[in-house]
């Protein structure tokens, strides 16, 4: 048995299926030293992908591994490229180190905003180590199993104007235009979301991956990744202080389960 990790930056469940749950912006930390450089507001981490832990509990039991941060996407945001180059051209994005709220209004306080030399600190301090460990366990995956399959979950309120227009459906199902993993894995989640009508659904639409899903998704070295992005609307209040609606979570969860079993089962053709 692959011992657990456990430490200041995230906490690493390895497991014994070939499938690796990452949850890169469930951390909701922002280290003592940095919070007097944000705007009070910001200390709430409204943008955090609230109680996926909760919402995923069966993952563990499953046998998939889970691995989730401790720090906010505020401090540095784990699934964007350590370059910083925009994942959805065109549009406004979200940056590496962010310096505006989901609203559009700034994070920091007027001359806070970390330059070059501290996003290159928090590249090395959070984001570099978060990435090593995902990397090691899809490697350790693939060479148990053949193959490892990376399910990237995250959440987002379903009405976000300064990111996009309207509402978004209630999931959105990422494989990078089906680049990121095979094409019979992406169909078999295709037809799990098809065959139940409660909630609204896309493949690749307005989130087709970030940069987890997009560096890691390499079908030709054995190695399938798919992100999916829900609605806060389907499992919580979109509402500070964004509670958990367990009614709502349960009827979800069942879906969620789904798919993960569906990429559990799933081999390669």
């Amino acid at each position: 048995m692959t011992p657990m990790i456990q430490n200041d930056i995230f906490s690493l469940f390895p497991g014994s299926q070939p499938l690796l749950v990452s949850m890169p912006h469930v951390g909701t930390l922002i280290p003592a030293n940095l919070q007097p450089r944000y705007v009070e507001r910001a200390l709430q981490v409204e943008d955090t992908d609230w109680h996926l832990e909760a919402l995923y509990d069966f993952v563990r039991a499953s046998g998939a591994s889970l691995l989730v941060p401790n720090f906010s996407r505020y401090v540095i945001d784990l699934n964007r490229p350590s370059e910083n180059t925009p994942m959805y051209p065109g549009t406004n994005n979200t940056e590496l180190c962010p310096t505006r709220f989901f609203t559009g209004d700034p994070l920091y306080r007027e001359g806070m905003a970390p330059d070059d030399a501290e996003i290159a600190r928090r590249i090395r301090s959070y984001w570099q180590p978060y990435r090593d460990a995902l990397e090691g366990e899809l490697i350790r995956l693939r060479q148990s199993h053949g193959h490892a399959v990376l399910f990237d979950a995250h959440s987002i309120r379903s009405q976000v104007p300064w990111l996009f227009e309207g509402s978004l459906p209630d999931l959105n199902l990422g494989t990078v235009n089906g680049n990121s993993t095979a094409p019979s894995l992406r169909a078999a989640l295709e037809q799990v979301l098809a065959r139940q009508s409660r909630f609204s659904q896309v493949v690749d639409g307005r989130f087709k991956g970030g940069h987890i899903t997009r560096h890691y998704g390499r079908p030709a070295e054995s190695w399938h990744a798919i992100q999916l992005e829900m609605c806060w609307s389907t499992y919580m209040a979109e509402q500070a202080p964004y509670v958990l609606d367990e009614t709502r979570a349960n009827q979800v969860r069942p879906l969620l389960q789904q798919l993960v079993q569906t990429m559990l089962a799933w081999k390669p053709d």
